[in-house]
């Protein structure tokens, strides 16, 4: 027995409220820039600056012991995680603690620096520290300027492969999902106050990669099918093809999903804006692939005349046209 999310044929008029759903999109980017312009992001150490000290210990790691003994010195925002390598002997139990600059310094100071290894000694009497490196503000600058130059950069490229492998109207309509993927990705930060700093970064790029695979499948079959039919009206081509990809499209988000749930819950602290990120971009992906990029392109419209003939019609006499 199967497991079918969508039955194998399916007839849903997606086209049947192009203004509404458009309408719902455009709300949802401005609510988010909204958020965005008024409560801004809550950014990590990477954008905001602060202090990493690589520890070294003969005692196992403990993350929760090592949070419990910082609590009380008032840090701000800490980030810990255990490194692993398969190169590291029984004895050797590498951490790295991540602290937020204080209020009023670039960075934490080395009084600061010192009570978090008095703090740490309570855990694990033997630990030292290894290395200790600043992030100040400047650099903090340049790195959301060139997180920022990488998500343009990724848009941009998208828009010249789809531009170059099918027209100009897909290219517009693909471009625009992503746009809208990243807008709300990032308003939802902002409202919920999740931190955002690298990792958020990577998700962002990777939610551009997932939501342009959705898109190109469905992009694919709708050139297919307007070779195929060339006589349907464009937004029956349409409604056809994304029904056709439909159970293909659900099932990989599903599947995707799991995993991803499955991380958020049980991956720990570390990894989990990461994970949401991509819990959120599946989500908004799969909705824009379908009710964002295939209603630009209704409303743009899309040549009919494609110089790539049926191969299923030709030197077939007898070949259908709708």
């Amino acid at each position: 027995m199967r497991l079918k999310l969508i039955p194998d044929e399916t007839n849903i008029d997606f086209f049947r409220r192009t203004k509404t759903w458009l309408g719902i999109s455009l709300f949802l980017i401005v609510l988010a820039l909204g958020s965005f312009a008024v409560r801004g992001l809550n950014y990590g150490i990477d954008f905001s600056g602060g202090t990493t000290i690589r520890t070294e210990s003969s005692e196992p790691v403990d993350i929760a012991a090592y949070r419990g003994a910082l609590e009380g010195l008032d840090l701000g925002e800490v980030s810990i995680t255990e490194v692993f390598d398969p190169t590291f002997g029984d004895d050797e139990n590498v951490a790295m603690v991540a602290i937020q600059a204080q209020e009023g310094q670039e960075s934490v100071g080395a009084e600061t620096v010192a009570a978090v290894e008095e703090a740490l000694k309570t855990v694990a009497p033997d630990i030292v520290f290894a290395s200790v490196e600043s992030v100040g503000p400047t650099v903090s600058g340049e790195l959301i300027q060139t997180a920022v130059l990488a998500v343009s950069l990724a848009i941009g490229a998208v828009l010249i492969y789809i531009w170059l492998r099918f027209e100009w109207q897909f290219a517009l309509g693909a471009v625009a999902a992503l746009i809208h993927d990243v807008v709300l990705t990032i308003g939802i930060f902002s409202e919920i106050g999740i931190r955002f700093d690298l990792a958020i970064i990577a998700a962002l790029l990777t939610i551009v990669g997932y939501s342009l695979n959705d898109t190109v499948v469905v992009f694919d079959r709708v050139r297919e099918n307007l070779v195929k039919y060339k006589k349907r009206p464009l937004k029956e081509v349409m409604n056809l093809s994304i029904n056709e990809t439909l159970s293909r499209t659900m099932m990989t988000s599903f599947t995707t999903l799991l995993a991803l749930i499955a991380l958020f819950v049980l991956g720990g602290d570390v990894i989990r804006g990461f994970v949401f990120a991509m819990i959120w971009g599946v989500l908004v992906g799969t909705y824009s692939s379908i009710f964002v990029a295939s209603n630009i392109l209704i409303v743009l419209g899309v040549k009919r005349d494609w110089s790539k003939p049926d191969p299923q019609n030709v030197g077939n006499q007898f070949g259908t046209d709708a």
